[in-house]
């Protein structure tokens, strides 16, 4: 793969791969993800390339959409592959977005495929679930005056071994690397092989591999900037501009080991009871006192302009925008007080720094950004713990789950419904989502985070009268994916 035009933004000189970036189905934050306007906004923020997700209609068509049923991302309710492709092409895959997106298509693969520049090679990590559609996927491509640069992904083994024997450069995915894992992607001869965040962090993921290192949604700065140091191959993100930025600092800062350059806590979140919510308040919201920790990574004095910007919710801010100077490998306190939230795990402000210095007559400068995450913490030990669920609406009722740690496993069960019928039972631990009826069980990680296990535990259930399907949670995190808040934190103690 070529090396992209220089990066859109302030820091002034090109900056390429390895790591290769990829946007996470296009770039999810400013457009609906999966549509043709998701993925050139990906192509023009300077993504190396992007990804997404393919399901087969009832004719057959590939089509971009990451469920298999319509009802989350489009107008349309139903299984993919029960729908005609007629049917299909009066979906608006937009406007649950924003009015901005009203009539947005879904679109075919070879609309897809079409993407890209004059003199400039995009590459397309193509994820499939079902191996079926692998000589759908061979045919669009054969199709093309020219092919792209591309792989086919999949978490199933299946789909990587008919992508394989019809030549198709191929990615096993996993949540973290494991022994089996690696001899069969040695064994299959497959070209790479791509985890969650963190999840190279394994005995096997720092043993030899003969397969590309991959990554997939690397969003937190301090995974990127290990991403971006290790280096990978390539990632994908769902954060471009963020991940643009680390992948330019580790190119102006390459004697740099120190930690991500902007520092942050993690607000904790005390749970409110039923009735005790202030008016404006919500079960996410808190008043905080805090500072932020400021290092200079360059090897030149800087000047830096910190502020806060708001992505959900309403906040009140003391401490910020402030500017101040850095000599070089210094580093600096700011305090805040912020005050404010939302009713229900939600985005989180961010907190922005624009470095400033000069390059000969040249200005140049690089901004770099943190969220300030609001969460909540569980310290698991022995036996069974019980876990009072966030109250996200004034009329919400106590809810409650049972988690408890069995040898190398987790598990969860509802306890109090608060009202609702059919409880259907969520974990998360780390990038592990499971479900199950009123209970359910997720393997933990191999190795442990030094700052806890991203966590959260839930269940939805049927809103009596209604019927609507409500989620009730301990946390942020769920359902997994953008807009759902920060998950929380467990920390184990002692043994099993």
């Amino acid at each position: 793969m070529s090396k992209v035009p220089p990066l859109p933004g302030e820091h002034g000189e090109a900056v390429g791969g390895p790591p290769w970036i990829l946007g996470h189905r296009g770039a999810p934050r400013e457009a609906p993800e999966n549509t043709l306007s998701s993925l050139r906004r990906a192509l023009e923020l300077g993504l190396d390339g992007i990804e997404y997700d393919v399901h087969a209609c009832q004719s057959g068509e590939a089509l971009l959409i990451h469920d298999e049923t319509l009802e989350r991302t489009t107008n349309l309710t139903g299984p993919v592959a029960q729908q005609t492709l007629s049917a299909l092409a009066q979906a608006d895959a937009g406007a649950w977005f924003s009015r901005r997106f009203v009539g947005e298509p879904l679109p075919l693969l070879e609309e897809a495929l079409e993407l890209g520049e004059p003199g400039r090679r995009v590459h397309h990590m193509i994820e499939l679930k079902d191996p079926r559609l692998v000589p759908v996927v061979s045919a669009a491509l054969g199709r093309l005056a020219e092919r792209p640069s591309f792989h086919i992904a999949s978490f199933h083994r299946s789909v990587c071994l008919e992508a394989r024997d019809a030549n198709l450069p191929t990615m096993l995915l996993a949540e973290e690397a494991g022994e089996d894992d690696r001899r069969f992607v040695r064994d299959e001869r497959l070209t790479a092989y791509g985890t969650a965040p963190y999840g190279w962090n394994t005995a096997a993921g720092r043993a030899e591999w003969n397969a590309e290192r991959w990554s997939w949604s690397v969003d937190d700065p301090r995974d990127l900037l290990e991403a971006c140091r290790r280096p990978l191959t390539a990632f994908n993100t769902n954060e471009p501009r963020r991940a643009l930025a680390v992948r330019a600092l580790v190119r102006l800062t390459p004697d740099d080991r120190g930690p991500y350059p902007l520092c942050v806590p993690r607000l904790e979140v005390e749970r409110a009871e039923a009735g005790e919510l202030e008016l404006g308040g919500g079960a996410w919201s808190g008043r905080w006192s805090f500072e932020l920790t400021l290092r200079n990574p360059f090897a030149h004095p800087v000047k830096a302009a910190l502020a806060l910007a708001v992505r959900g919710g309403a906040f009140q801010v003391e401490g910020l925008p402030t500017t101040l100077a850095l000599d070089a490998g210094t580093s600096t306190r700011v305090p805040v007080t912020l005050a404010g939230g939302s009713f229900s795990p939600a985005e989180d402000p961010c907190v922005l720094v624009r470095f400033a210095w000069r390059a000969g007559r040249e200005e140049a400068a690089l901004v770099l950004d943190h969220p300030l995450e609001r969460t909540r913490t569980l310290h698991l030990g022995r036996g069974v713990r019980r876990l009072k669920l966030l109250c996200e609406g004034p009329v919400d009722l106590p809810a409650s789950m049972t988690v408890e740690r069995r040898g190398r496993e987790l598990v969860a069960a509802v306890e109090d419904s608060g009202g609702l019928g059919e409880p259907e039972a969520l974990i998360r631990v780390g990038s592990r989502v499971r479900t199950g009826r009123r209970g359910v069980r997720v393997r933990l990680p191999e190795e442990f985070e030094p700052e806890g296990l991203p966590f959260c535990v839930g269940f939805r259930g049927t809103e009596p009268g209604s019927g609507r399907r409500r989620l009730r949670r301990f946390a942020g995190g769920l359902p997994y994916g953008l807009g759902s808040g920060a998950p929380g934190r467990l920390f184990l103690e002692g043994q099993a």
